[in-house]
């Protein structure tokens, strides 16, 4: 295993970060760690690369502890701020990068694979927000990692800019790299991710694929305009949850999308503006963070 975390608590003080947490990333795995802001998600991930110790449990990275230098060098890690120097030029900073792996990868191929070729010669000072995003996903590939650390990376990113930064991660992670990301953009986790791991209170509440995640809530979600009081769809067979969402519209999570259907028109209720879509993610996330008792 690449990652692995055996019933690791932390506390700090009397505020107990994790309590309990069992988790193995498996080489070349393409993970998407989720949360509720405080869930847990950083104090994991500090753990896992050896930045903070366990109050108990054991935390393993590449097989042994996670600070030891071997397995430092195989880790590359993208943090939303870097505090890097901005006095340095694009190729001058990445090429610096490198010196600090026993092995980097060509500076060019870096610059292609970030986006960055046409700012390779740019004061870092003068990027954007999106190429800084950029410039720091090179910096924690130059050094060619086995595992990579994505900490909510399209933060700073336009649609485009989103999109052909994870054909960028999804091509890495093809070449037999693990992968493991945390993210906001839960449409993004349910398209990239071919794990999710979801944390909250410490504690990992749901695992498995994104489709996996979804049933744990519901298979379908309905949405319509009605008179019909929201607590007398929720009594229904085969419903989860209702919820009255912006305009009126109000969304059923169900099991049995068809029964319902079937039966609130067989008692001729007047249904407005009609869908039947799958169980997005964000909705499974909300509902698995809810019924934790945290809101999301």
């Amino acid at each position: 295993m690449v990652v692995e975390m055996h019933g690791v608590e932390k506390r700090y003080g009397d505020v107990q970060a994790l309590a309990g947490v069992d988790l193995s990333v498996a080489a070349g795995e393409l993970v998407g760690f989720l949360g509720p802001n405080g869930a847990g998600k950083t104090t994991s991930i500090r753990v896992m690369l050896g930045l903070t110790s366990p109050t108990a449990g054991e935390a393993r990275l590449f097989g042994g502890a996670p600070d030891r230098r071997e397995a430092r060098g195989r880790v590359g890690v993208m943090l939303q701020e870097s505090g890097v120097p901005t006095t340095l030029r694009v190729r001058e900073l990445v090429a610096l990068f490198g010196r600090y792996y026993p092995y980097a990868l060509p500076v060019k191929e870096v610059l292609a694979r970030a986006g960055l070729e046409d700012k390779a010669h740019a004061l870092v000072s003068t990027l954007s927000g999106g190429q800084r995003q950029r410039l720091y996903f090179a910096l924690a590939i130059v050094g060619d990692p086995d595992l990579l650390f994505l900490d909510e990376p399209t933060v700073a990113l336009d649609v485009e800019g989103r999109r052909a930064f994870w054909q960028q991660v999804v091509g890495f992670a093809e070449l037999g790299k693990t992968v493991l990301f945390t993210t906001h953009h839960l449409s993004e986790a349910d398209a990239v991710a071919r794990r999710l791991v979801v944390i909250d209170k410490g504690r990992i509440i749901a695992e498995g694929t994104p489709s996996e995640v979804k049933r744990r809530v519901a298979d379908r979600t309905v949405r319509f305009r009605s008179d019909l009081p929201a607590s007398a769809l929720a009594a229904r067979p085969g419903v989860q949850r209702v919820d009255l969402e912006p305009g009126g519209l109000l969304a059923v999570y169900t099991s049995e999308p068809e029964r319902l259907l079937r039966e609130l028109f067989a008692q001729g209720a007047e249904l407005r503006d009609l869908t039947v879509t799958d169980a997005d993610l964000e909705a499974a996330f909300v509902a698995l963070t809810r019924r934790e008792g945290v809101a999301a």
